[in-house]
């Protein structure tokens, strides 16, 4: 098959070479987080400009952001500075103080409507959705073995009985997944698999014993987080879902209409398929590796009357410099084979999805861990 725009290009030529030109535009775009309260933020010239307490503490050139994300119940945006992040897709989104996603700020839709279009016929219809997030849950169960993987290396033989009994079972669970007869099925298959994937997790901590404190990990929970290591995943997964949301719209997608998770009011659908897949290589591995250096430590949370485990804000500010540092570390994408950084894989994968969509592709190539 050969493009009417590059006659002389296969389609998988033509998008590594419109990937190149995504990670020459993009490479260099970064987050800007706002963790103080209080915080105002307005346009000034070309530039944000954060006030607090009256004063400007910092300014940052717009056309060097992508996003803003900010936490917190009193920060406040102009409306000036939220019509600039329209005109230049700058995604601006507001959390409470521990991550909880409350609102974002967004210009008008952009990006081809003939590929939203696609995009809602295909989310509708249950059997074109089905190859889709087959391919999304199997490349997240797939990346979820290859952590237990690792950590086999790292685990005496007294000690990997229940990583290799995990390990064996998510194997089969992807060929299952790829062969699910319906989303409801498929969403049992991933239940399952998370269920013993989270059931070992807690063996992918390395400290000793004697160093562990309340870093110990039972089972997932989610509202609210009842351990240190829970509510350091949930954070983390916050920051990987404004990403995936960006991501789409950058594109032209709708991020409302997912093919595994269904359209429900409020809910960023498609930017929740897209993380399913990066779960494990950017939020998960990131956790453990600020537990095993001791980046964070149980001090570094605090405990409410209802049991919720949250992040002090100093605590914060550390995970966020590190998601940033994890970001900007590079790797070669496994289908276009062309180096990028960590942080474009959303945009990369979102691409790849609309490529699929136009017909480009003949399925959509998840991303899958080497």
């Amino acid at each position: 098959m050969r493009t009417s725009l590059h006659p002389n290009l296969h389609p998988q030529e033509l998008l590594i070479l419109n990937s190149k030109l995504l990670i020459k535009m993009r490479q260099h775009l970064n987050t800007l987080f706002i963790t103080t309260e209080d915080a105002f933020l307005k346009k000034d010239g070309a530039a944000v400009a954060i006030k607090i307490d009256g004063e400007v503490k910092l300014r940052v050139p717009l056309h060097n952001l992508e996003g803003i994300v900010c936490f917190g119940w009193n920060t406040v945006a102009s409306a000036q500075l939220m019509h600039a992040c329209a005109e230049n897709n700058i995604t601006l989104s507001f959390h409470n103080p521990h991550g909880k996603f409350l609102v974002s700020s967004r210009g008008p839709i952009s990006g081809n409507v003939l590929l939203r279009r696609t995009q809602h016929r295909v989310s509708d219809d249950l059997e074109k959705s089905l190859p889709i997030a087959q391919h999304i849950i199997a490349a997240k169960i797939a990346n979820s073995r290859t952590i237990l993987q690792r950590a086999l290396r790292d685990h005496s033989s007294d000690e990997s009985n229940n990583l290799k009994v995990a390990i064996d079972y998510l194997s089969h669970r992807i060929k299952a997944a790829l062969h699910a007869a319906s989303l409801d099925s498929l969403r049992g298959i991933e239940g399952e698999s998370a269920v013993t994937y989270f059931s070992v997790f807690n063996q992918l901590i390395t400290l000793p014993e004697n160093e562990r404190g309340t870093f110990t990990f039972k089972n997932r929970s989610r509202r609210p987080p009842l351990d240190p290591i829970n509510a350091l995943l949930s954070f983390l997964y916050v920051m990987l879902a404004h990403d995936c949301r960006s991501a789409c719209e950058s594109v032209g997608l709708d991020p409302q209409m997912g093919f595994l998770h269904r359209l429900r009011p409020g809910r960023q659908s498609l930017a929740l398929d897209l993380m399913e897949e990066l779960r494990a290589y950017l939020a998960d591995r990131l956790c453990l590796s600020l537990i095993n250096r001791k980046q964070i430590s149980p001090k570094d949370f605090e405990i409410k009357e209802s049991g919720a485990v949250l992040l002090k804000e100093d605590s914060r500010k550390t995970i966020l410099i590190a998601w940033q540092e994890r970001k900007a570390q590079e790797i070669t994408h496994p289908f276009i084979q062309e180096k990028i950084t960590i942080g474009l894989l959303p945009q990369i994968q979102a691409r790849l999805l609309a490529r699929h969509l136009r017909g480009d592709l003949d399925a959509y190539p998840a991303f899958i861990l080497k």
